[in-house]
């Protein structure tokens, strides 16, 4: 039997990479899949990737106006919720004397307010006894130069799932973290580097800081989403699962 057979899942930040794959994977086992990010382009090309009726709906997550709206327009498709990804999130890096009250403010938006207003907005349009994943980072316990603010955040969001999770007891909804380390999706190719810049960064990765000795794939991480998606993980309330290669532990 699929595991998710007639869910409801909604994956924000679900046009590409990580939230991609797990949006297929999701619909494979049978859930209901809306997705949400800004590029209305790629979310037309992912919702024809993910198939099985799946829908792509144009939303801003640091535009709480923006996040509601989409709620109101799956709820129109879809009904209510089962299964919440919080994924949508930016990675800029910049030394700290360099960065910008702007870069700040972006990362910020996306990353921490973001994740809030993306939980505190579907409240009303989930059912009871669903599952909440937030996408944090294995970065929130490690120190990175140039990527201050970024784990600043994700440390947040990580610290975010332990009081939701207090707040949502009552209605047997659970809200875990899902902490990737390194993972090779077309993020790296964003910051403007040639292929010959992007490679040499992954290949030093994975000879000396990962202890796997490789970066993990959308497809691991989409695996470990539908582990805390479904029942298999009802016992976990408020905890963080880590996909780093080792980096953490080793």
């Amino acid at each position: 039997m699929k595991k998710l057979q007639n869910k409801v899942a909604v994956i924000t930040g679900g046009n590409s990479g990580i939230g991609l794959s797990t949006a297929k994977l999701f619909a494979d086992q049978g859930a209901r899949v809306a997705v949400t990010g800004r590029n209305l382009a790629s979310l037309k090309n992912a919702a024809e990737l993910i198939g099985h009726g799946a829908i792509g709906i144009a939303a801003d997550v640091s535009d709480i106006k923006s996040i509601l709206n989409s709620y109101e327009e799956i709820n129109k498709q879809f009904g209510k919720i089962d299964i919440l990804i919080v994924n949508a999130g930016v990675a800029i890096s910049s030394p700290l004397a360099e960065f910008s009250e702007e870069q700040f403010d972006q990362t910020s938006n996306t990353n921490f307010k973001g994740a809030f207003f993306s939980v505190q907005r579907s409240l009303t349009y989930l059912n009871d006894g669903a599952s909440i994943i937030l996408t944090s980072s294995s970065t929130n316990e490690k120190g990175f130069v140039g990527y201050a603010a970024y784990a600043a955040t994700k440390a947040a969001v990580r610290s975010l799932a332990r009081s939701f999770s207090a707040e949502l007891m009552n209605r047997n909804i659970r809200v875990n973290v899902l902490s990737p380390g390194a993972i090779d999706t077309p993020m790296y190719g964003r910051g403007g580097g040639s292929k010959e810049e992007v490679d040499g960064i992954k290949d030093y990765m994975a000879n000396y800081m990962i202890p796997a000795k490789r970066l993990g794939t959308s497809e691991e991480v989409a695996e470990a989403f539908l582990y805390l998606a479904s029942s298999a993980s009802k016992y976990m309330i408020g905890s963080e699962l880590v996909l780093d290669g080792g980096v953490k532990t080793l």
